[in-house]
């Protein structure tokens, strides 16, 4: 329907104009809102307590509305993308529902954030665990609450391969872990999210959980040292929970090209259900910042220099693991 079409509509010989549609959509997420919270207090006030979670249902239809508001920039052709392909209007529009796995979900706690900086560049570096990367997802969104920026996570170039999946993530800000990209985002002032571990920490059994694997060759401690960011390292447990990989169906992984293919107590027996990850109380921990400014300008070209660094963002991450699980009670309750 042209605008002329959509101004000539209406009952009772008003004219609807796109400016009014456009105003009935952008109020119509709060007058639903304000209507449920009437709601909402009502049915307290007759049961004597919350029978809706409006912080929950906040979440949700601000996640529909955002998503509709994409949609209709995206089929104009009104958005815009960075060098790496990274859209801020559509990874806007995702944030309230990875905020309400965050806070309901999985009710993550963090601790340390205040050594992420609010303004400059930073390498983040994680345990990598979970079958599927939920981690790098509560990660960012712990890290957009507390200083409204966004994280750009490096991917391994298998999941790069994968068409649908590809551009999905490129869009929401991650990239292929080439050491040039990383630097250019780094001397950016970006936010750099980077997984040493890999898939080899993904796809790890669960009776290994919680040991660290190898952090390679330490190609994230070059990045940092080219760059002169400060690494942070995170600690990360919950995740590890929500697939327990109890196998591994190599031959299966080889027919599609997978670096694995997982078998959990849910997962494939339950078909679609078992993609439901498990409810685990998640524990995230930010440690002090290690310095890379320090460096002469060939220390990354240094291989003692580059594995001493590494070890040591091994180490802290390995401790921060140790310290949490030995504070947590309960894999589901903390």
């Amino acid at each position: 329907m042209t605008q002329q079409a959509v101004g000539r509509a209406g009952s009772n010989g008003h004219r609807r104009t796109p400016s009014r549609l456009e105003r009935m959509r952008k109020e119509l997420p709060m007058t639903a809102m304000s209507a449920t919270g009437s709601l909402a207090m009502r049915l307290r006030e007759m049961t004597g307590r919350d029978v809706i979670d409006l912080e929950s249902l906040q979440e949700i239809v601000s996640f529909g509305y955002r998503a509709a508001e994409v949609r209709s920039a995206h089929s104009r052709g009104n958005y815009d993308v960075d060098d790496f392909g990274f859209d801020r209007e559509f990874t806007n529009a995702l944030v309230p529902l990875f905020r309400l796995l965050y806070k309901k979900y999985w009710r993550v706690e963090t601790s340390g954030l205040e050594h992420v900086p609010s303004s400059g560049a930073a390498l983040l570096v994680s345990n990598h665990s979970g079958v599927l990367p939920f981690d790098g997802a509560m990660i960012e969104v712990a890290v957009l609450d507390a200083v409204d920026r966004y994280t750009r996570a490096l991917i391994a170039s298998w999941f790069g391969g994968l068409p649908m999946l590809s551009w999905f993530l490129r869009r929401t800000g991650q990239t292929l872990g080439h050491p040039d990209d990383s630097v250019r985002l780094l001397r950016k002032g970006e936010l750099v999210l980077v997984f040493p571990e890999g898939v080899r920490g993904t796809g790890k059994p669960f009776s290994e959980r919680y040991r660290l694997r190898r952090f390679g060759r330490g190609g994230f401690v070059e990045v940092a040292l080219r760059a002169g960011a400060p690494i942070i390292p995170i600690s990360v447990v919950g995740s590890e929970e929500i697939y327990p990989m109890i196998g591994d169906l190599q031959l299966v992984a080889r027919l599609f090209g997978m670096p694995y293919f997982p078998v959990t107590p849910t997962w494939p027996w339950l078909g679609p259900l078992g993609l439901i990850p498990l409810p685990s109380k998640w524990r995230i921990r930010f440690h002090e910042p290690i310095r890379t400014d320090e460096y002469d300008a060939g220390a990354a070209a240094d291989p003692s220099v580059v594995m001493r660094i590494s070890d040591t963002v091994r180490d802290r991450i390995q401790y921060g693991l140790v310290e949490e699980l030995m504070e947590r009670r309960s894999v589901f309750r903390g």
